[in-house]
This record gives C-alpha cells, structure tokens and sequence, in this order.
C-alpha cells in the first residue's frame, strides 16, 4: 500500500492528490475491515435455559439441518449453565448463535453494541385469529391450594428464575415491586431462584414454593412441563406485554455469513419449515430490531 502511495504522488497532479490519497486510504480500510471479519469452522448455538434444555434442542434440530445446509458448516450446540454464560459465550465469540431473553439481549448489547436481535417467533393461541409476538410475566399458584391472592402471599415463599430472566425476575423486581411499594423480598417471606421456568412450576406443583413469576409463554406449551396444565394454576398477577425472545447474532462474523442465518429464519414469510414451526409451536418467524426492546432497556 506505501509503494502504491509513492507511483500516486508521481504521476498525479498535486491538486488531485489529496483527493486521490483520501481514496486509496479508504480501499485499504475497507479490505482491512473485510479482512478482520470471522468465518467460524462451525457454528456455535446456545440458548438461555427457560424450560427442559433437552426438549428445546431437539425441537431446533430442523433449524440446525436448514443453517448447515445454508451455511455448508456443521451446527454446535454450547449447552449453558446460566442465562449469564450465555452472554458472556455471545460477547467472547464462544457462541455465533443464540436465543436469549429481551433481559439477557439488552444485557449482552450493552456490553457489546456489535451483538444484533434479527428475529423472534410469532404464536397463534387456540381460538385466537391474530398472530402475536409478546408474552406476559405471571405470578401464578396452585389452583384450589391455600394462597389464592396476592394478600395471602404476604411472607411466603415465591421462586424466580434467574437473576438475567425478563418475565421471572426483572419484571417482578421493577414492575411488580413498584405496584406493592416495596421490594420482593420484604413483602414475601423468602425468594428463590429455581433456574428455569419450568423448574418453577414443577416445584409449585410439588409444594416447594407458595408461588412463581414465570413467563406466560411457560404455561401455555402445549405438552411441556411434565404434562402440567395451564388450568392448574390460579394467575394472580400479569405484566404488560413483554417482546418475545430475539434470535440473536455475535458481532465480528462476516456478512456473507450473517446474511444467510438471517435468511434461514425470514425467507418465504418466516415459516418454509413446517416441522420446525410445528415443534416450536409457532407460526413464523419475524423479523425484529433493537428498537422493539427498549422497553425492557427502560426499566429502572
């Protein structure tokens, strides 16, 4: 690039070099900046733990066969330990891939601006005509058991999820606290973290816990949760609607790359695969942006 410098001062005019300097200037910024883009060997996927990791793997395998055939690279899966692992796997380069909670998105983009939301899912609830995108931070109990408001929750026993969860644990925190005046932790007598969503309800059913802040979304699969019914739980409390969770990509990966992911997940309409929408329990896929989580982005 310097020897090309030199023949340019040679042979233009000097009222055209500078110009011409600018331009070569930016050529060899751009082929740097081309150059420093990654194309990984496989792509790494994980996911923050809501219900029964196993379950939600396999539901993706349809996913995983249309990004590998797209991309020509086999698909990992990173199993995580945390809502946290995942990010920090999202902002180290450990994972390309992943579906986080509206918390846990806002969370890694703080930390990383080059971490990008593209996509979320869209449901169809029984009897309901309309698509939706949104879902609800509950505070459900056991239907017919001994707690059956929220007065009669005053000192008892409530899980969350997980500290990074949106609808188990900043939601109540901030929206919920600021309805009963004062924090969780005063008005119940004991708050518990359980991990997942689904651990949540298996420990209500059990007895473990008095009541639990889940998604709504949680409840409502058809199929999960140990054969648990949404008519099981009494819902004592519902937030507003909350952004469903965005599919999200690391930043560094090339844009050849980036591109055929995004068109795995939104070409023809969001929904070509059938079987995979049909193990999700959804309708398409949508596409999302940065914007549609400042909601969450505005909690105090």
């Amino acid at each position: 690039m310097r020897t090309l410098f030199r023949i340019v001062r040679l042979l233009l005019p000097r009222t055209l070099l500078p110009r011409v300097l600018l331009l070569c200037f930016l050529l060899s910024l751009t082929s740097v900046q081309a150059a420093e883009c990654e194309r990984p060997a496989r792509l790494h996927f994980s996911l923050v733990p809501q219900s029964d990791l196993q379950k939600d793997v396999e539901s993706l395998k349809p996913l995983f066969a249309d990004l590998q055939a797209a991309l020509g690279i086999p698909v990992e899966v990173v199993m995580p330990t945390s809502y946290g692992a995942v990010i920090e796997d999202l902002i180290s380069g450990a994972v390309d891939l992943a579906r986080l909670g509206p918390a846990a998105y806002v969370s890694a983009k703080k930390q990383d601006p080059g971490i990008s939301a593209f996509a979320t899912v869209s449901r169809r609830a029984p009897g309901q005509r309309e698509e939706d995108t949104f879902y609800h931070s509950i505070l459900i109990v056991r239907k017919g058991g001994p707690y059956q408001t929220i007065t009669a929750l005053r000192g008892k026993k409530v899980a969350l999820v997980d500290p990074d969860s949106t609808s188990g644990a900043l939601i109540p925190r901030h929206v919920f606290a600021r309805e009963i005046r004062m924090p969780l932790e005063k008005y119940f007598g004991q708050v518990v973290y359980s991990g997942a969503h689904d651990q949540s309800i298996a420990n209500l059913k059990k007895d473990k816990i008095d009541a639990a802040f889940i998604s709504s979304s949680t409840l409502n699969m058809p199929g999960e949760n140990m054969r648990t019914k949404a008519d099981d739980f009494l819902t004592l409390w519902r937030s507003a609607a909350i952004p469903r969770n965005p599919f999200v990509l690391r930043s560094g990966l090339c844009a050849d790359i980036r591109k055929k992911i995004i068109g795995v997940f939104l070409d023809s309409g969001g929904n070509a695969n059938e079987n995979l929408m049909r193990k999700l329990n959804v309708t398409r896929f949508v596409p999302v942006s940065d914007k549609d989580y400042q909601i969450v982005r505005d909690l105090p």
